[in-house]
Order: structure tokens, then C-alpha cells, then sequence
């Protein structure tokens, strides 16, 4: 007999899929999708959807926090809930999701801070879209930033720090007014796709209060093992904090130049972060 003959007619850009996530060069197998290409699809599918719906296990991202190898200005972080009192709510009505309960309101109050001159950060950890990111990268994405900010060199005082249910980006703005922050920095859980249900979004604002638009935030965003690293992530953040601070505003008014210093400073054998 013969050699078989596979079903599945190849694609000729298939060679690319080693350079990206994207669903390119699948192939087919008469005029429908191969069956294996099929079955990852739907898998794909249903961890963006888990990633939307299971609920974040906040007593073990504060066990994580804790156990931080780098030391945390906050040991205990303060635990908040948004207006959205379930997850179908959340979903439904964003609005509720940009707001602060009546209790966690009360829980913030006494711990405001700014009493050294300095500027102050807020770190907020809000779930999001996405509780796979929030539980997998928010603990090493925080300890790496505290070990390049180096607060005290650097002058900045960290506000303590909070975690936030059913919470979307804006009620960090919220957050960092109760606190008395100069700068708010909110990690959270970015809207899944079908190759990223892990995806941790950062968003940057400086002199924070309620009612802000977008425009005021700068955002750095695919923060995953998969994507933008740790590390990678951590020193634009400290970018974005310096230049803000040196500005006094962020958003559209302060560019992310990371990129284009990173290239200079390569060329120049020089590290952007100490000029």
C-alpha cells in the first residue's frame, strides 16, 4: 500500500505562527477548520470566559503578597469592594464597578498619608475582566516594582496597599483621593482574548479624583509571562512615575518614550533608568 495521505492541507504561513499568539496558517481539512485547530479554539474560548467569571481568591493573593521575597511597604493590604455587589451586576453595570461600597469607604478612613512632603503612590489591585491575571502576575508584578522604585533614594512614600472586588479601572481614582496619593498605579485584569486570558493591564494617574476620563491615564498593558515581562513592565512604570512627577500630570500630556530611550540608551551602552 501506499503512503497515507494526511486529511489537513497546510498552510504556507504556518511558519509564522512562531513569531505570534494570532490564529494564522491553520489550514484546513476540506473547506472546514482542522479538527485539532477546532478543539484548541474552543478551549481558548473557554478559558476567556473562566477567566471573566471565577471569582478572585483574595486570601491567597494576600498569602502571596506576605510571602513577597522582596519586602512590602504594606504587610497587610486593605481589603475593598466595589458597588457592583456580584459578579452579574459587575458585568452588567460598569458604572457600579467605577465606585467604592459605603463600607469600604469607612474602611479607608485613618489611613491617608503625605505627612513628609514627599509624593505619595497608590498601588491598587483590582480584579477586572480578568481574575486569572490578578491571581497569577499581580504578587511578582508588585515585588518587581518595589525592588527597582527604590522608595526611600527616590523620595516617595507608598500608601498602603489595596485590593478591590468587582472594581474596574476608574475606582482607583477614587481610591487614591481617599488616600491623599499623589500618584495612583492600578494593576488590573485586562478583557480576555483568545489568546491572552492571563493579561494584566497597569494604568498610571497622576493627582487622582473621582470623575477623571481616560485621557488622564497612562497605560501599559499585555503584562504576562507570555507577553510584556515583569521586568520590562516594571521599569516603564518607574519611567512613568518620574516623568509624571517631574510634569505633574500624566495621560495624553505625558508620552511613554520608554521604547525609543530604551533604543538610544542600547546603542549608547547606557541604562535609562540612572541618567
Amino acid at each position: 500500500m501506499g503512503e497515507s495521505r494526511s486529511l489537513v492541507t497546510e498552510n504556507p504561513w504556518r511558519m509564522l505562527r512562531q513569531f505570534t499568539d494570532a490564529r494564522i496558517g491553520l489550514g484546513r481539512a476540506g473547506v472546514s477548520l482542522p479538527t485539532s485547530e477546532l478543539l484548541k479554539f474552543q478551549l481558548a474560548h473557554a478559558q476567556a470566559r473562566d477567566a471573566v467569571h471565577l471569582p478572585l481568591d483574595v486570601k491567597r493573593l494576600v498569602d502571596d503578597l506576605e510571602k513577597s521575597p522582596v519586602e512590602l511597604p504594606a504587610r497587610s493590604p486593605v481589603l475593598l469592594k466595589s458597588q457592583a455587589q456580584d459578579r452579574v451586576t459587575y458585568l452588567q453595570r460598569p458604572d457600579l464597578g467605577r465606585a467604592l461600597s459605603q463600607e469600604s469607604l469607612q474602611s479607608l478612613a485613618g489611613h491617608k498619608g503625605g505627612d513628609k512632603g514627599q509624593p505619595v503612590v497608590a498601588i491598587v489591585i483590582v480584579d477586572g475582566l480578568s481574575s486569572f491575571a490578578i491571581q497569577n502576575s499581580a504578587e511578582p508584578m508588585v515585588s518587581q516594582f518595589f525592588a527597582d522604585l527604590d522608595c526611600e533614594s527616590a523620595g516617595w512614600q507608598i500608601a498602603p496597599l489595596t485590593i478591590v472586588e468587582q472594581g474596574r479601572v476608574a475606582i482607583g481614582d477614587e481610591i487614591g483621593q481617599c488616600l491623599g496619593a499623589s500618584v495612583v498605579v492600578v494593576l488590573i485584569g485586562e478583557r480576555p482574548g483568545l489568546s491572552s486570558p492571563d493579561s494584566l493591564g497597569i494604568y498610571v494617574t497622576w493627582a487622582p479624583e473621582t470623575g477623571l476620563r481616560d485621557a488622564r491615564r497612562n497605560c501599559i498593558s499585555n503584562v504576562r509571562p507570555d507577553g510584556l515581562s515583569f521586568e520590562h513592565a516594571s521599569q516603564r512604570l518607574v519611567y512613568l512615575l518620574h516623568q509624571a512627577r517631574r510634569l505633574g500630570t500624566s495621560g495624553v500630556s505625558l508620552k511613554d518614550r520608554t521604547e525609543e530611550v530604551a533604543i538610544e540608551t542600547t546603542a549608547n551602552k547606557r541604562n535609562f533608568l540612572t541618567d
